[in-house]
């Protein structure tokens, strides 16, 4: 059984916790004691200690090193949340003591980017001009997973990829609409009219498969009787996908209209004439369960919400 509350904040230092994160990303008692500057003895103790103030082992002893049990990925998780808590609180008062506005970290998926968190960071720069932030672009899946970790204080994305979406608290943006993309030299780049079956004899850009785009295009073809175009390209970057249509004019992806928009601004690709009928789950603003939001975090979301043309809350 693990011991009471009181009975673990009396005996666990925040120097321990330190320690559990440094074993699981080391994977090996010397080398974790040699970056936390211990001797192999000592961190073995303090490992020891750690593990008789939860009243169970944390770590699996193996002949390639340790790894964490289910217990100790729980506790590392909640460590690495501590750790941030702490690093927020650190930036707030030095944004306090400097009169300035502290620091944030958002990510946001591809298509929110573009529609969004650009808008949204640069109405906070502008109302804010002292204050640090970190803009991460990624898939939902790593957002929530560094959400989670408190690596970032907002993301903008999706929770549904999650199997733990009780973990986070999510609010709905707006719907991404989805465009269909080639290459300025492709031979349909100025057709009037496509169909999903030209398409089918195409090489492809995708998404990897458990993304929602990649599900979307599966959908679409599935439902128009068509095979799936095989040997595509697989990538869930933004940059790789551009560059892809850009240097090669045979090849077609689907991407997010407000990424398309960028695209034609800057002539990297053309959209195609076809409609996609399946309609693509909307994305929003995703924060950790119960956390309470720094005052930059907060003043971000307003922002977000502006971009989005979302009302603000009463109050």
């Amino acid at each position: 059984m693990i011991p009471s509350l009181s009975s673990i904040t009396s005996r666990l230092r925040f120097r321990q916790l330190s320690l559990l994160v440094a074993l699981e990303e080391c994977g090996s008692l010397h080398r974790a004691a040699e970056r936390l500057g211990m001797t192999q003895p000592g961190l073995t103790k303090a490992l020891r200690e750690i593990e008789s103030t939860f009243g169970a082992e944390l770590f699996v002893r193996t002949q390639q090193g340790v790894r964490p049990n289910e217990l100790g990925l729980c506790l590392i998780r909640h460590a690495r949340l501590m750790d941030a808590d702490l690093e927020h609180l650190r930036e707030e008062m030095n944004g306090v003591l400097r009169g300035s506005g502290g620091r944030v970290a958002v990510g946001a998926i591809t298509g929110a980017l573009h529609s969004v968190l650009v808008a949204a960071v640069s109405e906070l720069r502008r109302t804010q001009p002292a204050l640090s932030i970190e803009i991460r672009e990624s898939t939902s899946l790593e957002l929530l997973n560094a959400i989670n970790e408190g690596r970032l204080d907002v993301a903008v994305g999706r929770t549904t990829v999650s199997s733990n979406v009780e973990q986070f608290d999510y609010e709905e943006l707006m719907d991404e609409a989805v465009a269909v993309a080639v290459g300025t030299r492709h031979a349909l780049a100025k057709a009037r009219r496509v169909t999903l079956a030209q398409l089918a004899r195409c090489r492809w850009v995708f998404y990897p498969g458990n993304m929602p785009l990649r599900k979307l295009l599966e959908r679409e073809f599935r439902e128009a009787g068509l095979e799936l175009p095989p040997y595509p390209i697989e990538t869930s970057s933004s940059l790789a996908t551009m560059l892809m249509l850009k240097e090669d004019p045979h090849l077609v992806a689907l991407m997010s209209s407000a990424t398309m928009e960028f695209c034609e601004e800057h002539g990297i690709a053309r959209r195609l004439p076809l409609a996609i009928g399946s309609r693509h789950e909307p994305f929003g603003i995703v924060t950790r369960r119960g956390a309470r939001l720094t005052p930059a975090a907060a003043m971000l979301v307003q922002c977000l919400r502006r971009a989005a043309g979302q009302p603000q809350p009463a109050g």
